[in-house]
Formats: structure tokens, C-alpha cells, sequence
């Protein structure tokens, strides 16, 4: 194997570890705040409030993610 074919494995192997996280912590979340609209309809704008906040937290985790794995294919 060359050295570019292992960068191209690493930052392969990179971007999908660090996407699994965010991914299931998404789809965790999400599901948690429909159960919680569905428990309490009023609390609606609280509950978007910090399900937005957390997703954007999640999600900011996945660009990391993805940032090291550009480092790594391009340089």
C-alpha cells in the first residue's frame, strides 16, 4: 500500500468514525423532543429552542470531524 493510499484510508476512516456520533445523537435527540411535543404541546417554542441548539452542537462535532479528514487527505 502507498502513502497516498494509506492518507485516503485514514481520512476515509476519519470523517466516517466521526460521523457516526453526531449521526445517532441527532437522531436521538430529535426523537426525544417529538416525545416531549407530544407530552406537552405548549412547551413547543423551548423544546425547538434547545433541540435546534443541540443539533448545531452535534453537528459542529461532524464538521470537526470532517476538517481532520481533509487535514489528513490533503496534507
Amino acid at each position: 500500500m502507498t502513502d497516498d493510499g494509506m492518507r485516503l484510508l485514514a481520512s476515509a476512516i476519519a470523517i466516517a468514525i466521526g460521523a457516526i456520533g453526531p449521526g445517532l445523537g441527532i437522531g436521538m435527540l430529535v426523537g426525544k423532543a417529538m416525545e416531549a411535543l407530544g407530552r406537552n404541546p405548549e412547551a413547543e417554542g423551548a423544546i425547538r429552542t434547545n433541540m435546534m441548539l443541540g443539533i448545531v452542537f452535534a453537528e459542529a462535532i461532524a464538521i470537526y470531524a470532517l476538517v481532520v479528514a481533509l487535514i489528513i487527505k490533503f496534507v
